[in-house]
């Protein structure tokens, strides 16, 4: 069976996930057999007259158990992945709380899935013939699927039934009646919409891995155990984001228009990873939100949620939740502190004072450029024939340019994958460059590339190519010391680019043989010394970067790849140079 999982017992995962809740937040306690995580240093004279009890599938971690803690969550019932907690579960999480406290009311939250509706509607039926004082509250936050498909079941419960459990606990945890907890909850939840999108199908893990069929496409509206959405799509990010904006916002669309805003009024939004998303990526998804609801809806969150809140294992997908602030004690709320370990709140309250720019004119001013030779710039005796090496420099960084794809490759097999791109990179600043302003004069038509790597070029390969052209610049000003004016000749040139590979070997210990670009560059530099022909030294360097197929790394990151990965390739950055080089000969 293939499987993509560092554990592939799905109910060994389940349970050391609920075992580690207990870890992380040293407040709480387990019960292995029911499942069941619990507060239990609540007890006391400062205990408040509500508690509040939630649950469902697993694989929705930091749901539900991540939210047991002072001011949240005082229990959460988990059954198997995606499937929900049994009546006997939640029935005797119930009684470990009443029995803590015998006066004191319950409030259970769950999501609306029909399952979690059942089991958990059957315990609370149980505990209320027992005497225990409990109320249910099911939330439906989902737009994906509208009113017309979600029939009498109606809407999915999604991400936005945590800020519905935050802010209710935040009331409990203040002292308000079962009623009146309940009431602000079901307020939150008539208030709140969500809507998701997934680039995949996700994994339980045991199970086998098929193939997914949803391909380039992106569904939108998929529901958080991999039910159908609204439907599939190509798009990118900007015009994903606007179509589930419209599907939040949109009063025209009877079949989903839940909540109704208005610029007027205030908003929180979440911006819910689904489980697959990097952090950079997440970034860049919540900019995209808060931007548009700028520019189209006129609107700027009160307050910014943006994290993992509620997954669906490891899905690659984020949801959007909208909660409109139909009463001010929504945010405060919100605002209130809990002691749970998987609750990222918004930043202090007293940060939100200054509001949402978006705007961005709380942009930090650039700082003034650093120094770089400019037309006041006194010039230096050696010049050079500008539109042929404006000609020679544009072929070599096209040639660059335009193996990007293989270097790319290359370094995905002994690197990181970055080198192809970060070459590419600074080759297109320096072409544009060089197209704008060449210079006739050698030395400053130098320096002025060194400033374009500077700027444009990061990474190892950035931080190399610098030194050298600033060595370069240095090495062409000595030769223009000891001579009269004159045009660069292949001696000058060849001078130069020695004294720069010396002092490149000052920062960094790269010799022939480590396998980096130093196995191309060297050999290039000795040879134009020798023989001034270019076809000779490039012939040198290409031969240099074969040499390094088979070659063991012992600098840079392909120290760390298996020899499989040195045999299949040569070094990305000395490949590079040599396509570089070609291109100068054209």
């Amino acid at each position: 069976m293939s499987t993509k999982h560092f554990s592939n017992d799905a109910s060994a995962i389940v349970a050391a996930a609920l075992r580690a809740s207990t870890y992380t937040n040293p407040s709480l306690a387990l019960s292995p057999s029911q499942k069941t995580v619990i507060l239990c240093d609540d007890d006391g004279p400062s205990q408040h007259a509500v508690a509040l009890l939630s649950g469902g599938g697993s694989g929705h971690e930091p749901s539900f158990a991540g939210f047991v803690g002072r001011g949240f969550l005082s229990a959460a019932v988990a059954g198997s992945v995606f499937a929900s907690p049994s009546a006997e579960q939640v029935f005797r999480a119930l009684k470990v709380l009443g029995a803590k406290q015998p006066d004191r009311s319950i409030l259970v939250v769950i999501m609306n899935y029909t399952g979690d509706v059942l089991h958990f509607g059957m315990a609370v039926e149980k505990a209320r013939a027992e005497g225990i004082k409990v109320e249910q509250l099911v939330v439906g936050d989902d737009v994906g699927v509208g009113r017309k498909r979600g029939g009498r079941i109606g809407r999915r419960g999604l991400a936005g039934t945590v800020l519905v459990q935050k802010i209710a606990a935040a009331a409990a945890a203040q002292g308000a009646s079962l009623d009146d907890v309940r009431k602000i909850a079901s307020q939150v939840a008539d208030n709140t919409a969500t809507v998701g999108a997934s680039l995949a199908h996700v994994h339980v893990p045991g199970r086998e891995i098929v193939p997914d069929e949803l391909g380039q496409d992106i569904e939108i509206g998929m529901g958080i155990h991999n039910e159908e959405g609204f439907g599939r799509v190509k798009t990118d990010l900007s015009g994903l984001v606007s179509t589930m904006l419209k599907q939040l916002l949109d009063q025209s669309d009877a079949d989903r228009a839940y909540i109704n805003v208005a610029p007027s009024d205030e908003i929180v939004v979440m911006v819910n990873n689904l489980g697959g998303i990097s952090v950079l990526e997440q970034g860049a998804i919540t900019t995209e939100v808060v931007e548009q609801l700028a520019t189209t809806y006129k609107l700027t969150p009160t307050r910014l949620l943006s994290g993992t809140y509620m997954t669906s294992l490891n899905g690659m997908g984020f949801s959007i939740t909208i909660l409109k602030v139909a009463d001010k004690s929504f945010v405060s709320l919100l605002d209130a502190p809990a002691d749970a370990a998987g609750w990222s709140p918004p930043v202090r309250p007293e940060n939100w004072q200054r509001g949402i720019d978006t705007s961005k004119s709380r942009d930090i001013p650039d700082a003034p450029p650093s120094e770089t030779e400019d037309d006041n710039s006194p010039p230096s005796n050696l010049t050079i024939d500008s539109q042929l090496a404006a000609s020679r420099l544009a072929a070599g960084l096209s040639s660059l340019i335009a193996a990007e794809a293989q270097i790319t490759k290359y370094d995905t097999l002994v690197g990181d994958g970055d080198c192809g791109l970060c070459l590419k990179t600074g080759a297109e600043a320096v072409l544009s460059h060089i197209q704008s302003s060449p210079s006739s004069d050698a030395i400053r038509l130098v320096r002025s590339i060194a400033h374009v790597v500077e700027n444009s070029m990061d990474g190892t390969s950035g931080a190399l190519y610098a030194i050298f052209i600033n060595a370069l610049a240095s090495g062409l000003q000595q030769s223009a010391a000891s001579s009269g004016k004159q045009q660069v000749t292949p001696q000058i040139w060849a001078e130069a680019l020695k004294a720069a590979l010396a002092s490149l070997a000052k920062y960094t210990p790269a010799q022939p043989g480590d396998r980096t670009v130093v196995d191309a560059l060297a050999p290039f530099v000795e040879t134009l010394s020798t023989t001034l022909s270019l076809q000779s030294a490039v012939d040198a360097a290409r031969k240099g970067c074969e040499s390094t197929k088979g070659m063991e790394a012992s600098l840079g990151r392909s120290v760390y790849v298996s020899v499989e990965g040195w045999n299949s390739c040569p070094d990305p950055g000395a490949y590079g140079l040599v396509k570089f080089l070609e291109g100068l000969l054209q």
